[in-house]
Order: C-alpha cells, then structure tokens, then sequence
C-alpha cells in the first residue's frame, strides 16, 4: 500500500483554514472583533515562528464552538465553505490529490487544525482520512 499524505493549510489550500476560520467568526458578528482579531493574530504568528502554545492556543480556538449547537456549526461551517475555502482550492491542488487517488494510493491529511474546521474541507477533495485536532465533546457539544 502506497501512502500519500497531505498538509491542508498552505499546501492543499493557498491559505491557512483556522486562520480564516477565527476572521469569518469576526466577519459574522460571533465574535468580538478587536480582541479575537489581536489573538488570531498572536496565535497565527506564534504558530508560523513555531513556538504555538498548543494548549492555550486550543482554548481560544474551542471556545467559539462551545457557544453554539452542532446544528448552527454546521450552518456556519457550509457557509464557510462557499465564501471561504473553495476559492482557497487550486485547480492544481485537486489535481495532486486526482493523481494520487487514481494511482490507487491511500489518501490522508494530517494537520494541527481541528477536525471541525478541516474535515469537511478534506472531504471536499474526497480524502477519506484525516488526523486532525480533536475537540472534545459532550452531550452533542463542544466542551
């Protein structure tokens, strides 16, 4: 079995989906503006000079998640998609993955970003696997 293993952010898509993610949030009014903006921020320099601080990094990124229902995620998330991600995916990009996939390799995305905000994003190349950050969750929520 011949292994292809893909990054999402900067390889598969021309930006980083958790950064943008955290300026949709911004852009729809769930957040509030300044402060989450400056953090995002933070969190995306610390992240890019590689000394992201994991565990305070994850509590700023769940919390947008765990104030809203599954269902109005969901809303968001497809929204995200359209506005946001697709035109972040490069002819070029599904092209890499289409050659792959018909070479019979096994497809798999490994990234730092939660699964929330990337596994739609994966199947939207068709790649069935995925490692990604996993948000916790309880009672049919995010904790």
């Amino acid at each position: 079995m011949t292994l292809a293993l893909f990054d999402l952010d900067h390889t598969l898509l021309k930006g980083d989906s958790d950064y943008q993610w955290g300026q949709f949030l911004i852009g729809k009014g769930l957040v509030e503006p300044e402060q989450y903006a400056a953090a995002n921020l933070y969190f995306f320099e610390q992240y890019k000079q590689g000394v992201l601080d994991i565990h305070a990094y994850s509590a700023f990124a769940f919390e947008p998640l765990s104030e809203h229902s599954m269902a109005e995620l969901a809303v968001l998330h497809r929204e995200f998609m359209v506005s946001v991600i697709q035109p972040l995916i490069t002819d070029a990009a599904r092209q890499l993955v289409e050659q792959h996939r018909e070479q019979g390799h096994t497809l798999m995305v490994i990234t730092a970003t939660n699964s929330f905000i990337t596994r739609p994003i994966v199947e939207a190349f068709g790649i069935p696997h995925l490692l990604a950050t996993e948000p916790k969750v309880v009672d049919g929520r995010y904790t």
